[in-house]
């Protein structure tokens, strides 16, 4: 159990490294960063309790003043801003991911489902982060005219190249970790 207890901080940093990995992503400058990876490898590694649990340390410390988001951003005012909604997603896809990679016996689907958790993970995330975006855009009298449209493009569509080849790097890293997932696909 301790090394549980250590994977709990330690994927709170990992998410924490990936935020400085960052591409600022036109027109909202919402960043593309290697959170999600963090965020997949996360659930994979600890499951939908303890992966919540470090997804949501990452936030707290972040919420209280730790530099830990992108852009070195952290406080109050990130979690209000127009990336709020994705961190809060960064908590909430956790139960999603480990529902679909494993079994009720605790063991692995295969790597198919890995994929399709990390498509899941992303959309989770999105579905957090664009109507959040949508609602801070609109309340910014300088980008209140923005559509649902706009907001989803900009806060989605330009992700998904990124999102595609997260996906492919934590199911890599996956079938590394767990080679009898590469036996099977389900």
């Amino acid at each position: 159990m301790l090394g549980l207890g250590l994977l709990v901080p330690g994927f709170t940093l990992l998410t924490a490294l990936g935020a400085m990995v960052q591409f600022p992503m036109p027109p909202f400058g919402v960043p593309q960063t290697l959170q999600t990876l963090a965020v997949l490898l996360c659930a994979l590694a600890l499951g939908p309790r303890l992966g919540a649990v470090s997804m949501g340390l990452y936030v707290l410390c972040g919420i209280v003043g730790v530099p830990l988001f992108a852009d070195g951003e952290a406080g109050w005012a990130t979690i209000l801003g127009q990336t709020g909604g994705y961190l809060v997603g960064f908590v909430a896809c956790q139960p999603v991911a480990h529902w679909i990679i494993r079994r009720g016996d605790r063991s692995f689907r295969g790597w198919g489902s890995v994929v399709v958790a990390g498509l899941a993970v992303h959309a989770v995330v999105f579905l957090f982060g664009v109507p959040w975006l949508y609602v801070v855009r609109r309340l910014d009298p300088e980008t209140a005219d923005i559509t649902l449209w706009q907001a989803v493009h900009g806060g989605c569509v330009v992700f998904l190249p990124g999102m595609v080849l997260k996906t492919a790097t934590a199911t890599f890293i996956a079938l590394m970790l767990r080679p009898e997932m590469g036996r099977r696909v389900w």
